[in-house]
């Protein structure tokens, strides 16, 4: 009974790590084959960016379980299990996710100034963070993750002291800024690309994020499956429409011509997460016929979505730090 019970724990323990490592590898893989990747600074500022993005997903998902799972009636005791069961996932998470965007800050800004991280000193960190737009996303970013976290404290200590909505908005926040502060701000129709980003940026999250709160902490779990499945199915396909939607904008806004996305390093990347996305999609999709019939052999390799999601992952942060 002990070592039946202490293994799930430790895999659950294990298992963002293993996700964080397979995006920063998707990543820099992607960024060396497309030529973006040209010395040891940026790929630190790629494994940093790619790292802190996954962690800022699995918050979002982790957040939206409060929100899917019923807590009330004869759903109170197993809801109620596993909404703490994702409070508690959230805090290292969040932690993770804080450490990684203060370090992102310090790769950006040695790949900014052209030196190495360990010549900077504190003046010259505290000016990029400030006066770039860039700079003051992840500083939004790392006072998002610290407010995750103590949120997320706090309601490990009273489940009522802040509303899971509220978890919700502050992580998706957190997520936003650093796309909507990179070179979408170059872009020739600023406000235009920004709104897209932000619109493209966020349903993934959701989706992504939800998609493997679900899988991980739901899927067991029949009484409240057949709840929150029909109410994440919702937030799901509105998410895959906004994702095809500013996709195919934010590709027509980017590239000069639909000939660069087999031509340029920055196409190649489009096309790959779009194959992802799609491949992402038809999986969930079978994934929830399958858990509404029942059939549970889904979670076997319901970890491989999740690895899958995790290259995603990557693969979206590399496009992010690759010009067009």
């Amino acid at each position: 009974m002990t070592r039946s019970t202490a293994r799930p724990a430790a895999v659950d323990r294990l298992a963002p790590v293993v996700w964080a490592g397979l995006a920063v590898v998707a990543a820099l893989v992607a960024a060396f084959a497309v030529g973006s990747l040209t010395g040891s600074i940026e790929a630190g500022a790629l494994a940093s960016r790619s790292a802190m993005e996954t962690a800022a997903v699995a918050c979002v998902g982790l957040s939206l379980t409060g929100i899917l799972v019923p807590t009330a009636g004869r759903y109170a005791r197993d809801g109620g299990a596993v909404v703490r069961r994702a409070d508690r996932a959230i805090l290292p998470v969040a932690g993770f996710w804080l450490v990684t965007a203060l370090i992102s800050i310090l790769f950006r800004a040695a790949d900014g100034y052209g030196r190495p991280v360990g010549s900077l000193g504190a003046g010259d960190v505290t000016l990029w963070a400030t006066r770039l737009a860039a700079g003051r996303g992840l500083v939004l970013t790392v006072l998002c993750a610290a407010a995750v976290f103590g949120c997320v404290a706090a309601r490990l200590g009273r489940p009522d002291a802040v509303p899971p909505r509220v978890l919700l908005v502050v992580a998706l926040l957190g997520t936003l800024t650093p796309a909507v502060t990179g070179h979408t701000g170059s872009s020739p129709d600023h406000q235009l690309a920004v709104v897209m980003v932000a619109l493209h940026v966020g349903a993934a999250a959701l989706w992504v994020g939800g998609l493997g709160a679900m899988l991980v902490l739901v899927a067991r779990r029949g009484l409240l499956l057949e709840r929150a499945l029909p109410r994440f199915s919702r937030i799901a396909t509105a998410a895959l429409v906004m994702l095809t939607i500013t996709g195919l904008v934010n590709a027509f806004l980017r590239l000069p011509s639909l000939g660069d996305l087999l031509t340029s390093g920055y196409g190649q990347l489009v096309v790959a997460k779009t194959v992802c996305l799609a491949i992402l999609a038809a999986l969930g999709g079978l994934a929830r016929r399958r858990l509404r019939s029942g059939t549970l052999p889904v979670l076997r390799w319901a970890g491989l979505e999740v690895a899958l999601m995790a290259v995603t992952i990557g693969l979206a942060a590399a496009l992010s730090q690759t010009a067009p």
